[in-house]
């Protein structure tokens, strides 16, 4: 089969002297280029970017996927850790008041867990827009998790010896005298 030069010479669309010009021309290009250097197709170029931007942008898409995916888990550990240490507020008849936010909220909790609150040994958590009261542990566990979840957690005092308290039993007489 005949190149493409030889059927347009047949053809009489180009003649022989501009055939051998261009033929010449391309010659000196390949002698100038140098004989290591690999010829850079720019259409190759832009599609090796092409590929390396979209790379770029689908690793993006998977580390915001993965973060999501954590986000939801944490959320799901919460959900759970409330759900399993709730405390029964069924027969509270004291409202107690915390600031969630700029809002003042009101539960009712009896009057153990009043003072629980206020020593720091119950906490008052957020899920969604319920309301829980659980242990301080828990509570501490939850705030490793996602601090924005817990509401109320009032720090323990040194004085405040707790369930360990040796004199806990002994009652101390209203008429006492220093």
């Amino acid at each position: 089969m005949a190149s493409l030069q030889e059927q347009l010479l047949k053809a009489g669309l180009a003649d022989e002297k501009k055939a051998r010009a261009v033929k010449n021309e391309k010659r000196k290009q390949r002698k100038q280029q140098p004989k290591g250097a690999v010829v850079v197709n720019e259409t190759e170029e832009r599609a090796r970017q092409a590929r390396q931007k979209k790379a770029e942008r689908d690793r993006q898409l998977n580390l915001e996927r993965k973060q999501e995916a954590e986000k939801k888990a944490i959320q799901a550990q919460i959900r759970q850790l409330i759900e399993t240490n709730r405390l029964d507020r069924s027969r509270g008849e004291t409202s107690y008041q915390f600031v969630d936010g700029k809002k003042i909220k009101k539960i009712p909790v009896d009057d153990t867990m009043v003072d629980q609150l206020s020593r720091g040994r119950l906490a008052v958590v957020r899920q969604g827009e319920n309301y829980d009261i659980v242990p301080e542990k828990v509570a501490r566990k939850i705030m490793e998790r996602d601090a924005a979840a817990v509401i109320v957690l009032h720090d323990r005092k040194q004085d405040d010896a707790g369930e360990d308290d040796p004199y806990a039993g002994y009652e101390i007489p209203d008429d006492l005298m220093w």
